[in-house]
């Protein structure tokens, strides 16, 4: 059986579009529920019981809670104005936090609102050398992009932009305590290997890691 040159351009069309399809149905977005602000311990309480934990159950995170946190850590508390729950320098707003879950890589998206799929598949273990991180329900990574300093100088990037990572995981931190999770931040992990799985530009470095879960 022979194909004309039309019909075997209809079969690679079709077959792109299904390639296209499932491709599509495999990246998702996840739609957050609206942050509850009103929840949680009083702040001296929260600052009295925040520690680092580096023993995690395998529990899931409910997705309402992932909301809070993710809020608490990069949301928008003045989104008439843009201004985030935590300062940048220069009002630079940096900071992409991609949220490694088992099923795969998010991306958080403040003002939408939403965690957009990066990749599928369980990246975990990249997130960290300790045994812990491999399991935890939760990671996040804190990917600054240096370009959004525009002109300053290298001494202050080197100085500014690691200090508004610090203001993003100690919010997480107070949010942890609050809530009764548990959370550390690490600094020991491959930044060459993450750079290769999340396609990062020269400009943009992972600075931290930070690990959430359900305490053992």
């Amino acid at each position: 059986m022979t194909f004309s040159s039309s019909q075997i351009k209809v079969f690679f069309l079709i077959l792109l579009c299904g390639f296209s399809f499932i491709t599509a149905q495999e990246l998702k977005v996840i739609q957050l529920p609206q942050p509850q602000t009103e929840t949680g311990k009083p702040l001296m309480q929260a600052l009295k019981l925040r520690q680092s934990t580096r023993s995690f159950d395998v529990k899931k995170i409910p997705v309402q809670e992932l909301s809070n946190l993710l809020w608490a850590a990069y949301g928008f508390n003045r989104p008439e104005a843009g201004r985030r729950t935590v300062p940048s320098a220069m009002n630079w707003q940096e900071y992409t936090i991609y949220v490694v879950l088992e099923e795969g890589i998010y991306v958080y998206d403040a003002k939408s609102n939403c965690l957009s799929q990066y990749a599928s598949g369980d990246f975990r273990s990249q997130c960290g050398a300790q045994d812990f991180v491999k399991t935890a329900p939760l990671n996040l990574l804190y990917v600054a992009d240096f370009s959004k300093a525009g002109k300053a100088s290298e001494d202050d990037k080197k100085l500014y932009i690691p200090a508004d990572c610090g203001f993003i995981a100690q919010n997480v931190y107070l949010y942890c305590a609050s809530q009764g999770l548990g959370v550390v931040v690490r600094g020991m992990v491959d930044r060459t290997k993450l750079a290769e799985t999340l396609k990062l530009k020269p400009e943009q470095k992972v600075i931290l890691s930070q690990t959430v879960g359900y305490s053992k």
